[in-house]
């Protein structure tokens, strides 16, 4: 049986663009508005997983109640941590370090920045919780309320794409995704409509 997993990414954070990671922003209104608007015209959920980072969780705590939803917080689906380059962004890092930056674009699982989680560890850690869930949960229909690198590396998984090819995969604010689970394989999906 499979599980399907609709994946959102969070809205616009007070904190702006750049290396969020850990950084604990809250959202803006607006970011706040994006998330209901992607999720307006889609539910048939069994359950709301998120992140515990309350850029993810605030959200989700709302939406879970006026859905009538369970909510579960898996601490594995935060973000990666960025290390010394937490809360700046790529222009600031750009200037200081080009080649740095240019490595991490390049090879993101070669190269890990001064202080940050290697992105394989990462990896291991969220796909390490995505294998439970898909045990856990299979037939369900759940709704994944989590961060831009953990739809990036999920997506990058069910495309087959390259490990070098993890950060060109396009993951904006507020966007929903769709993903089948069957037994550790991924392939994407249209994300669950309303009926």
């Amino acid at each position: 049986m499979s599980l399907q997993l609709d994946l959102l990414r969070h809205g616009e954070t007070t904190g702006g663009n750049g290396f969020r990671g850990s950084t604990d922003d809250q959202l803006t209104e607006h970011g706040q508005t994006q998330m209901q608007q992607a999720l307006a015209d889609f539910g048939g959920w069994d359950l709301v997983i998120s992140s515990p980072l309350q850029r993810c969780q605030a959200f989700a705590e709302q939406f879970a109640e006026a859905r009538g939803l369970p909510l579960r917080i898996e601490a594995d689906l935060r973000e990666l941590h960025f290390g010394d380059w937490e809360g700046r962004n790529a222009a600031e890092i750009l200037f200081e370090d080009e080649q740095a930056l240019g490595q991490f674009w390049n090879d993101p699982y070669g190269f890990t920045p001064p202080a940050a989680e290697p992105v394989r560890e990462f990896a291991n850690r969220v796909m390490t919780t995505v294998g439970r869930l898909s045990s856990e949960l299979a037939g369900q229909r759940v709704l994944v309320i989590t961060h831009g690198g953990v739809m990036r590396l999920l997506l990058a998984r069910a495309r087959g794409l390259p490990e070098a090819h993890l950060l060109q995969v396009e993951v904006p604010h507020a966007s929903l995704k769709g993903l089948s689970c069957v037994a550790g394989e991924f392939s994407e999906v249209a994300p669950c409509r309303l009926s």
